[in-house]
C-alpha cells in the first residue's frame, strides 16, 4: 500500500513538474475535440430524412435508405472509379516523392544551398489551389499558353491539356506533387538527422558507394518512418482534395473528374440533400478506417512498428 502511493505521489509530482508542457497540448486536444470528435454526432443525419428546421432529434428515421440509394444509383460505380484512380495514383507517384526528393537533399553537403533549396521547394505549399490552378491555366491553355505554344512551334498542334479527359488525372497528380512535395520532405529530412553518421564511415571503409549506403543505411534508418507515414495516408485515401478537382473541372473532363468530395458538395449543398451528402461521406469514412486498420494489421505481421 505504502508502495502504491508512493508510486502515486511521484505521478502527481511529474503532472506538476510537466504542467506547462500539458498546458501547452490543450489547444491541439481542443482542435481535435471540436473541429474532428464533436461533428462526428452530424453522422446521424446519414440515417434520418435530415430536414434544418426540425434539427437532429425532429427529423424522422429511415435507416440505411440513404445508403441503399447510394449503392444502386449507377453514378456511384463512376464515383468511385474516378476517386479511387485519382487516390491510387496520388498513392503511387506523389508519395514516394518525398521520400526521393528528402534523400537528394540529405546528400547535399553545402548547408547554405541546401537551405535555399529547401525553402525555394517550401513556398509552394502556403500558395492557394486559386493560385496554383491560375498558374496551371497560363501554362497549359490552347490560347496563348506558354506550354502549349512551345509544344506548338515543336509540332504544329496544340494540347488540350485543362479540357481533354485523358490528361486530366496527369494535370491533377502533376499539381498536387508540384505543390506539396516539398513540405512533404519535412519529416523524411527529420528522420534522417537520427542516422548515425559512423554508420556511413564504416560503409566507406568497406568499400560502399553512396547508392549502397543510401540502399542499406538510409533506406533502413527511416523505414518505420515510411511505414506511419504510409498508414495515416491511406486513412486519407479516398480525400481527393474538394478545391483542386472543383477548380480543375469542366463540362469535358467531368466523367473522369467528378468524385466523392464533388458529388457532396453538389448533393449537398446545392441540392440540399443533407442526408444523401453524410451518407457519402461517412461510406468515405468506413473505407479510410478499414485501410487503416488493414495496413496496421499488416505492419504488424511483417514485424514494423504500427500507429497503434
Amino acid at each position: 500500500m505504502m508502495r502504491m502511493r508512493k508510486e502515486g505521489s511521484l505521478s502527481i509530482a511529474g503532472l506538476l513538474r510537466d504542467k506547462w508542457l500539458y498546458v501547452m497540448l490543450i489547444p491541439g486536444i481542443l482542435y481535435f475535440l471540436i473541429f474532428k470528435y464533436v461533428p462526428m454526432y452530424g453522422l446521424i443525419m446519414a440515417f434520418q430524412d435530415f430536414k434544418p428546421h426540425l434539427g437532429f432529434f425532429g427529423s424522422p428515421w429511415v435507416g440505411v435508405k440513404h445508403f441503399e440509394r447510394l449503392f444502386s444509383d449507377p453514378q456511384f460505380l463512376i464515383l468511385f472509379r474516378n476517386t479511387f484512380l485519382l487516390a491510387f495514383y496520388n498513392l503511387v507517384f506523389f508519395f514516394p516523392a518525398p521520400i526521393i526528393l528528402a534523400l537528394m537533399l540529405n546528400e547535399i553537403r553545402r548547408e547554405g544551398f541546401k537551405r535555399f533549396i529547401q525553402t525555394l521547394i517550401y513556398i509552394p505549399h502556403f500558395v492557394s489551389w486559386v493560385v496554383v490552378v491560375g498558374i496551371c491555366y497560363i501554362l497549359l491553355t490552347t490560347e496563348n499558353g506558354i506550354l502549349n505554344e512551345l509544344i506548338y512551334q515543336l509540332t504544329g498542334q496544340k494540347i488540350a491539356f485543362l479540357l481533354d479527359a485523358e490528361w486530366f488525372r496527369t494535370v491533377i497528380v502533376s499539381q498536387q506533387i508540384w505543390k506539396e512535395v516539398g513540405w512533404g520532405t519535412i519529416i523524411f529530412l527529420a528522420a534522417l538527422t537520427g542516422v548515425d553518421m559512423q554508420l556511413y564511415e564504416a560503409a566507406r571503409m568497406d568499400g560502399a558507394g553512396r547508392w549502397r549506403q543510401i540502399w542499406h543505411i538510409t533506406l533502413p534508418a527511416i523505414r518505420s518512418t515510411i511505414i506511419i507515414l504510409l498508414i495515416l495516408r491511406l486513412g486519407s485515401f479516398l480525400d481527393t482534395g474538394f478545391e483542386q478537382i472543383f477548380l480543375m473541372l469542366a463540362p469535358t473532363n467531368r466523367d473522369v473528374g467528378e468524385v466523392f468530395d464533388t458529388f457532396v458538395y453538389t448533393k449537398g449543398l446545392l441540392q440540399g440533400q443533407y442526408s444523401y451528402s453524410a451518407a457519402v461521406g461517412m461510406f468515405k469514412s468506413v473505407v479510410a478506417l478499414v485501410l487503416v486498420v488493414s495496413a496496421n494489421w499488416m505492419a504488424k505481421r511483417f514485424g514494423e512498428e504500427g500507429v497503434y
